[in-house]
């Protein structure tokens, strides 16, 4: 039974999929009788989280490599969750179903306890809100476990390329990745001009997966083809103390390609396993009890 909730201000319309993952399945501009995709729109009735317009990343994005993780004195294993995935992914979220625990015609808040993957126990809350036609998204996540753990967080929608499609996203450091999909060094975005969105840059041609860092939370994305903009803006912290983030995943497989991924993580790629200390990867070390949130809001122009 498919379980969508339609939340609508007048000015915009988003689906919102309890039953799969807490995804969205729409995020649409109205212009009269038109719906005008922001996110890319799920097929109607899919069963496929990845066919979505926006997954909820939680309690990790992205891969972990070597089958879990160390800390606190203790190795956590863990299995892949998807066919075809070497490592496990983008966490346990986008693959249950959420509790509807509030809703309105402008908003709705879901709920999700989860004992596992591996070590998490935790509880998360995720919110959207459509005001003024933009659309904010909340997720928060809060540890049971007895013993502090590692936590990350992300948003992973799915946009509409076109030919003519621009990204601002200013950032420092690109991470490269290796051919398992993990990160192999980064660079100053400066040492490839063709990813470095400092200002207004068409998206590569070919194939880009690629991480990040020393962003200041802010991305616009142009359709001049389209008379359309979408800014973003994106927070994230321990409690409710939310700082601009300062991670996002770019992804496209090709130029020809319908979409592409602008995803505002909390983390870097396979940050449970690199060297050094935890925080410079993102993760948040949460302790019984402790949470940390992330906030994006994707504001049409």
């Amino acid at each position: 039974m498919i379980d969508a909730l339609v939340l609508s201000d007048g000015l915009a319309e988003a689906i919102v999929r309890p039953d799969l993952g807490g995804g969205l399945a729409a995020y649409d501009l109205l212009r009269g009788a038109m719906r005008v995709p922001l996110f890319r729109r799920a097929p109607e009735g899919t069963a496929d989280p990845f066919a979505l317009a926006c997954n909820v990343l939680v309690p990790w994005s992205n891969r972990i490599s070597g089958g879990g993780f160390s800390f606190g004195g203790r190795f956590h294993p863990l299995a892949p969750n998807l066919p075809g995935e070497p490592f496990p992914i983008h966490g346990n979220g986008f693959q249950c179903a959420w509790r509807v625990t509030a809703a309105s015609a402008q908003a709705v808040t879901l709920a999700l306890e989860s004992d596992g993957p591996g070590p998490f126990r935790y509880d998360a809350v995720l919110s959207y809100a459509l005001a003024g036609g933009a659309l904010t998204m909340r997720l928060a996540v809060t540890h049971r476990g007895a013993g502090a753990l590692l936590y990350g967080l992300g948003f992973h929608p799915w946009l509409p390329r076109t030919p003519a499609t621009t990204l601002h996203a200013p950032a420092a450091r690109v991470w490269l990745e290796d051919a398992r999909h993990l990160p192999a060094g980064h660079l100053p975005v400066g040492a490839r001009p063709e990813w470095d969105f400092s200002g207004p840059r068409p998206l590569p041609r070919g194939w880009i997966n690629n991480g990040f860092d020393g962003w200041n939370g802010r991305a616009r994305v142009d359709w001049p083809d389209r008379g359309l903009s979408l800014a973003i803006a994106a927070r994230g912290g321990g409690g409710d103390a939310l700082r601009p983030l300062t991670r996002y995943l770019l992804y496209s497989p090709a130029a020809g390609a319908p979409f592409f991924c602008f995803e505002p993580v909390s983390h870097l790629v396979d940050a449970h396993t690199l060297a050094g200390p935890a925080a410079a990867g993102g993760l948040a070390v949460l302790a019984e009890g402790e949470a940390a949130a992330i906030l994006c809001e994707a504001t049409p122009g």
